[in-house]
């Protein structure tokens, strides 16, 4: 590992920044605080206290990530008509977690699911051609494939040959053309205007939730208990703890403190629930996480 020393803010950002910040005599905030935020580009009042109280009302729009309309209304239909939906996910933290969200998630809404994680050993990372036949196999005409597909040309072809429709909510950077799937959910895109390129693939799985919770006119309060999980993945998957990350990262860490899940007790073993933050995810949850054996892990509604 190699540490590059960040460059110290503006001097006279920070002294704004910091004269700003001590306008409450009872809660002064030390000089070198001020450096640090404004090497980070954080310069004023507000810009601060986002930074340390992360609102979730600051997530972007969902609906300005490409293809977010098409993907929320495939979904609708499959709910309104009873299709099975397969919820795909790559074998890593990132992916099992983001399984873990859309298939609880789908559910608590009456949809009639099942989950497919691929064996790492035979059919390797991403959708694969076993996994398509899989749900052809089983009446699936839906499959929503996490944190991975944005590559997959060969399986989704395939799904396609088959008329099975795939949506793809992915982060990684796609080729120069993109599969043919039905909808390809991915702030990597060239063509993606959403504000935020750092998501994991569970942060593009909830930003999918929270597109169907908008379009039903709900807010975020049912999505609220899936932001442990996202936690999980942003510190598995290390991707940057700024931006959107950082809210989600923050409330994701708070519902752990105040509502638990017994696995992740469990994976947390002797340490307090209240004393959690995110270095445990990638230390001490993530790796104990990862799915060991090498079958392929699949249920039927």
């Amino acid at each position: 590992m190699r540490w590059i020393k960040r460059p110290l803010g503006d001097e006279h950002l920070t002294a704004q920044l910091h004269h700003s910040l001590n306008e409450n005599p009872n809660k002064p905030v030390a000089y070198w605080v001020s450096q640090l935020l404004a090497s980070r580009h954080v310069t004023t009042y507000d810009q601060a206290k986002a930074f340390f109280v992360p609102r979730l009302e600051a997530l972007h729009d969902p609906f300005l990530m490409q293809d977010m309309g098409k993907a929320v209304s495939r979904i609708e239909q499959a709910l309104q008509q009873g299709e099975t939906i397969l919820v795909y996910g790559d074998y890593d933290v990132d992916g099992t977690t983001a399984v873990a969200l859309m298939y609880e998630y789908l559910s608590s809404l009456g949809g009639s699911c099942a989950f497919y994680i691929p064996d790492r050993y035979t059919e390797g990372y991403g959708l694969s051609e076993q996994g398509i036949r899989f749900a052809d196999d089983n009446g699936f005409s839906l499959i929503i494939a996490l944190d991975c597909g944005v590559k997959a040309f060969d399986s989704i072809s395939l799904a396609v040959k088959l008329k099975i429709d795939v949506i793809v909510c992915d982060h990684h950077r796609p080729e120069s053309q993109l599969p043919n799937a039905f909808a390809v959910l991915d702030p990597m895109r060239s063509d993606c205007s959403y504000p935020f390129k750092g998501l994991c693939g569970c942060g593009v799985g909830f930003k999918l939730a929270q597109a169907l919770e908008q379009n039903a006119g709900r807010g975020l309060d049912r999505l609220v208990p899936y932001l442990d999980l996202v936690a999980i993945a942003i510190g598995a998957d290390v991707v940057s703890v700024a931006g959107e990350n950082r809210i989600l990262a923050f409330h994701g860490v708070e519902q752990i403190k105040q509502n638990p899940r017994p696995g992740i007790k469990a994976l947390l073993g002797n340490k307090p629930v209240h004393d959690a933050h995110l270095s445990d995810f990638n230390f001490s949850i993530a790796p104990k996480s990862m799915r060991p054996d090498a079958s392929n892990t699949a249920n039927m509604p």
